[in-house]
């Protein structure tokens, strides 16, 4: 007897080809729910939420028992399909020959990924997409199941494209092609699939369709997204213009690798066999088979005591089924506990898990909703691993959940996180204290078997003081491994006896007897190496490198590294990564409970001081190498001894230094004490740069709304008018021009009180230019001609020079001022030559060059466009090379001269693909747009031509 389910389509079974009768349409969607799972029981609190939703009938638990004897009875025939109850749910179990074509079908399609042979591939793949009907779980709409059906639809895509992956390499692409190009219109921003598409036209000998297919792709990428083609399709792009052997499909020339960002695994892990048997079984079944597993994981303490091992588990059993997973592993540490810290906010963790997927800067929207749809259509059809530790609340996660079940989350958290599983169906794991065998064994792991059957007594004595809290553990091995000639029963009695001395440990309260083993380990550090650890306390986290530690202590570097090196050895600091230094976050509590009990005020305040002014100053010196031309609009004082900045060499070197500091700076921003609001704006002020160029504008409005504050606590108008400028400056990239302009406003009349001309001058040309993004020159002229006055006034000759170069571009465009115009761009040209501002001259020759265009005289304008890229090219400053070569472009092809038009044009978006910087995307569009509508061989229409 063959028995088959299918819910590839409608929810419908036969035996022997005869349909089976299954009831009314609710009813088939609690057979629906069995079938996910089959051979797993359901709880009924499950049945009911996923049959139901959020509203489930009055008497859900009699109705669903109903329908499910009346599916009893229908599967009686079947004899080998039986609905069984268990304690607290439901389970269909099956035998012999039942199969469930949606099993099958991941079954296949896994095979099919593993079979070394591409004809056998190819075949696999093709019998697991001939199982679909329709549309899952048709004419059933709940959301558990509709959320299902969107995974299973993405996991035939994903079957379907490495199929088509499999027939372009068989040869097949000529028979390929009508349905690729079906596929290609239902999915036009798909760039695999389009990609498919033109190797198989090209392959087919239609390489100018081919071509036309790229320029579509890359227009509605760019109109729809803002963001250009990703390398793979480049490529393929690149190889077909040649003419070159174009890359095989799913290889392509230069492939990101996989991401691995997991930490070290702990060394000699022992204990938590049960934990670890219970997340193997919820590993996604090998080759596709079986049922569907959660996509998420929970591990959570049901104390929630901090240190009992959570990431030590997740970390261990991450690594041991990593194989699994080949197409990554991604770690954020989502820091929901830390005393004092900055939770990592979604954006951020999202945004690190699309820069470890390979997607560059300028391919990443701005909002956390568009981030988030991107993060899950990379993970579409991928083998992933997500692990998200130390997470504070389901909210925190729920961004950073894969969408398909390929994939899988390991969350751990000290709050059970039962939201999730009632929303997404997750798997809840409490880890508990070690039992005392379990602490025996992570002590013999540690200091090995004959050093603990030597002292029984004693090792029982440890466990019993370390409460079974495997931190606790650590840290007395750590201590009994450095000193292997002491006696452990020295130690159990030095535990003993810190334990007697602290005041809260009478309750044997695992928390205190935790305090009671670091107080222990802090007493037997160095004298030097134990204020070190008291001031670690102060720092704001994450994590920090040797320079600002040496700030902090005010000690020379060579002398901070030793005493860092003395505190790892004792398992009080964690380098997690070379050069980077942590505190777990019970030590972190015990060390400011140290410094702020045992450390007096002044000490405290001046330690504070130096780190501030470390940070501060060494964010100013990389701020002033990442933008040369301009002035810093202010200067910090003096830095306190012992706390100078980082040497840095070069703009590398800066945007480095930048890179790894953003986050402590951006929690120093924060967590900066009262009488250190100075340090909290003018940190703001030195970030933005970064912080702009890096398009993380979320953050830099959240930077400066805290410097704002700060600046308002103490009446500071200079900070206030700094905070305030750059608002308006995030609020603008944030798309909301009302708001920037309201900052704008106030900082003006601050900059004005404060008879602040270069600050005046500032504010004036960002209004200019956003009256020129909304089309109104006259007023952007007028602001123009206000920056100058205050330029002048200031003696800025290179902010007046760029004054006088925004006056001639917007005089150009009132058509009134063309002589004016002229006038002004060359009394700038002068001006920064006589200042020898190579950058300055580069920027007023593209606008003499703009200027020239609109007065017609593009002779005159294709020369000022070549000195001006001339000069880009030598101070390397490959955005505003592109900028210019696209109005180069757009006067060649005024000039009728399309050829050079377009070769200009694709000299520019080669450099925006090269240097992948967000905030390019008008510039792609515009350029895409013209690639598409201008072909280098037909000559320009008046009606038709592109102006710069």
């Amino acid at each position: 007897m063959t028995v088959e389910f299918g819910v590839l389509g409608s929810v419908e079974g036969s035996i022997d080809g005869r349909p089976v009768a299954l009831g009314h349409a609710r009813q088939r969607g609690v057979l629906a729910v069995l079938l996910v799972d089959v051979d797993h029981p359901v709880t009924v609190d499950q049945l009911i939420g996923r049959v139901w939703g959020e509203r489930p009938p009055r008497q859900a638990r009699s109705t669903l028992r109903g329908y499910l004897s009346r599916l009893r009875q229908a599967l009686a025939a079947t004899g080998e399909a039986v609905i069984a109850r268990q304690p607290g749910g439901y389970v269909l179990t099956t035998a012999g020959t039942v199969t469930v074509d949606m099993h099958s079908f991941r079954r296949l399609t896994g095979q099919a990924r593993a079979a070394a042979d591409d004809t056998r591939a190819a075949a696999l793949f093709e019998q697991g997409l001939r199982l679909w009907r329709a549309e899952p779980f048709a004419a059933l709409d709940t959301p558990w199941l509709n959320a299902l059906r969107d995974a299973l639809v993405q996991e035939r895509l994903a079957a379907q494209l490495d199929l088509g992956d499999l027939r372009l390499r068989l040869g097949q692409h000529t028979a390929l092609l009508p349905e690729l190009s079906a596929r290609a219109a239902a999915h036009p921003l798909d760039e695999r699939l389009a990609g498919q598409l033109m190797l198989a036209l090209h392959r087919s000998g239609r390489s100018a369709e081919a071509l036309d297919h790229y320029h579509r792709t890359r227009g509605r990428l760019a109109r729809e997204l803002g963001i250009d083609p990703g390398p793979a399709l480049r490529e393929i792009q690149s190889a077909v213009l040649r003419q070159d052997t174009v890359p095989q499909p799913g290889a392509p020339a230069q492939p990101s690798p996989p991401p691995a960002q997991l930490p070290l695994s702990v060394a000699a892990f022992t204990g938590r066999d049960g934990e670890l048997a219970r997340l193997d079984h919820l590993l996604p079944a090998a080759a596709g088979a079986g049922p569907v597993r959660p996509a998420a994981v929970v591990i959570s303490a049901v104390s929630g005591t901090a240190g009992v091992g959570k990431t030590a588990l997740a970390v261990h059993w991450a690594h041991r089924v990593r194989e699994a997973f080949p197409d990554g592993q991604l770690y954020v540490n989502l820091r929901g506990f830390v005393p004092g810290g900055s939770i990592t906010d979604p954006a951020e963790a999202v945004r690190g898990f699309l820069d470890a997927l390979g997607v560059p800067p300028a391919r990443i929207p701005n909002s956390l909703e568009a981030q988030a749809g991107l993060y899950r259509s990379l993970l579409a059809g991928r083998r992933v691993l997500v692990v998200l530790d130390n997470a504070r609340d389901a909210e925190q996660v729920r961004p950073l959940l894969p969408g398909t079940p390929g994939c899988l989350a390991l969350i751990t958290s000290r709050n059970r996180l039962t939201g999730l599983a009632a929303t997404e169906g997750a798997h809840l794991l409490s880890v508990d204290l070690l039992t005392p065998g379990q602490a025996r064994d992570l002590l013999t792991g540690r200091l090995g078997p004959h050093r603990t059957a030597a002292e029984p007594a004693a090792v029982n004595e440890i466990v019993t003081q370390c409460a079974g809290l495997p931190l606790a553990l650590a840290i007395v091995a750590a201590r009994a491994a450095a000193q292997p000639r002491i006696p452990l029963t020295t130690h159990a009695h030095e535990l003993r006896e810190a334990d007697s001395r602290l005041d809260a440990l009478d309750g044997g309260d695992p928390a205190t007897q935790v305090r009671a083993v670091f107080s222990w380990s802090y007493q037997a550090l160095s004298a030097d190496a134990a204020p070190l650890f008291r001031l670690l306390g102060l720092h704001p986290g994450p994590d920090t490198a040797l320079p600002a530690v040496a700030a902090l202590a005010g000690l020379p570097p060579t002398r901070t590294r030793a005493l860092l090196t003395e505190l790892t050895r004792g398992n009080l600091l964690t380098e997690h990564t070379p050069g980077r230094y942590a505190l777990h976050d019970l030590l972190r509590i015990y060390a400011t409970e140290l410094v702020t009990t045992q450390d007096s005020a002044a000490t405290r305040r001046a330690a504070t001081h130096r780190l501030l002014d470390h940070y501060m100053h060494t964010a100013h010196a990389a701020d002033a190498l990442l933008t040369p031309r301009r002035r810093v609009p202010v200067s910090p004082a003096p830095a306190q001894p012992g706390a100078a900045a980082e040497e840095l060499l070069d703009r590398r070197e800066a945007l480095a230094w930048f890179t790894a500091e953003n986050p402590v700076v951006l929690a120093a921003i924060e967590q900066a004490p009262a009488g250190f609001e100075t340090h909290t704006w003018q940190l703001a002020t030195a970030v933005e740069t970064f912080l702009s160029r890096q398009g993380r504008w979320p953050a830099l409005a959240a930077a400066h709304t805290t410097a704002l504050n700060a600046a308002l606590r103490t009446n500071d108008k200079t900070g206030q008018a700094n905070a305030h400028r750059g608002l308006a400056l995030a609020q603008t990239h944030l798309n909301r021009p009302d708001d920037a302009g309201a900052h704008y406003a106030i900082a003006l009349d601050l900059f004005k009180d404060l008879g602040d001309h270069a600050g005046q001058a500032r504010i004036h040309k960002h209004l200019g230019r956003m009256s020129s993004d909304r089309g109104d020159y006259r007023q952007a002229l007028g602001h123009a001609h206000q920056a100058l006055t205050h330029y002048r006034a200031a003696h800025n000759m290179l902010g007046q020079a760029d004054a006088l170069t925004h006056i001639g571009r917007y005089s150009v465009r009132l058509g009134d001022h063309r002589q004016a115009a002229l006038s002004c761009s060359r009394q700038a040209l002068a001006l920064v030559e006589e200042i020898g501002d190579i950058d300055g001259q580069a920027y007023t020759w593209r606008s003499l060059g703009y200027i020239h265009h609109h007065l017609g005289q593009y002779p005159q304008a294709i020369d000022c466009h070549r000195q001006a890229i001339d000069l880009y090219r030598k101070t390397d400053n490959r955005y505003h090379e592109a900028i210019c070569l696209t109005e180069f472009g757009d006067t060649h092809h005024a000039a009728a001269d399309p050829t050079a038009a377009h070769h200009a044009w694709t000299q520019a978006l080669t450099i925006t693909d090269e240097i992948s910087l967000l905030g390019t995307a008008p510039l792609r569009a515009k350029l895409l747009h013209n690639l598409d509508r201008y072909p280098a061989d037909a000559p320009p229409s008046p009606a038709n031509t592109p102006g710069p």
